[in-house]
């Protein structure tokens, strides 16, 4: 029972996505044909397609798990240590350091191998 159930709902969605993408391409050639129109009214007709497909693409299995995984993410994000004002600074100077350094190095090495070659061809 439960194989059929999953073909009906995978019917169900190839159906849902095949809206979303008719929507996208409504989205797409109605924004083309209408070119002369506002900018501002091909805008809010985009938005409000891209609303509707996303919704719609929220309905299929894949949607609701893309869902899912973001409400997941935001939580765990709430669980990050985020570092101090200071650390970051800290951290900052020294990638800064280490950049000025190295630039510095390959400037070198740069300018030793140039000589070195200006001197055999000439």
């Amino acid at each position: 029972m439960s194989s059929s159930a999953e073909a009906q709902a995978s019917r169900g969605d190839v159906f849902k996505w095949a809206i979303v993408v008719l929507l996208v391409a409504v989205g797409v050639i109605g924004n083309n044909y209408y070119a002369t129109e506002s900018l501002l009214y091909r805008l809010i007709a985009i938005l409000v397609l891209a609303v509707v497909a996303g919704f719609v693409a929220l309905q299929t299995a894949k949607g609701k798990a893309f869902f899912t995984l973001a409400k997941e993410a935001k939580t765990e994000i709430r669980r990050v240590v985020w570092p101090t004002r200071q650390e970051t600074v800290q951290t900052t100077l020294i990638v800064l350091a280490v950049v000025v350094f190295m630039s510095l190095v390959l400037w070198g090495v740069d300018s030793l191998l140039s000589w070195i070659v200006s001197s055999v061809i000439s």
